[in-house]
């Protein structure tokens, strides 16, 4: 799995968080999508191999801008913080 993290430019609100997270869950196979318009970034928990590309192109076709992207690995917890 990978955590991608794009900073996004242009939302202004909850709402704006919200048309960003379900343009990303349409546009591709994700596990978790969250997004923080006082952070300026969208944070993606996806399968390896994901189309970052395309989902940079789904948030701008909404009229955001994504002024850059990090993808690291990602590695799930379990309840007590212990890796599985």
């Amino acid at each position: 799995m990978v955590k991608i993290t794009f900073n996004v430019e242009g939302m202004r609100c909850g709402m704006c968080e919200t048309h960003v997270n379900d343009v990303i869950r349409k546009n591709a196979s994700v596990s978790k999508v969250t997004s923080s318009h006082t952070k300026n970034q969208t944070v993606v928990i996806a399968e390896d191999g994901a189309d970052i590309q395309a989902m940079q192109a789904a948030i701008e076709g909404q009229g955001y801008r994504v002024t850059g992207s990090k993808c690291e690995p990602y590695e799930k917890h379990s309840l007590f913080g212990r890796k599985k």
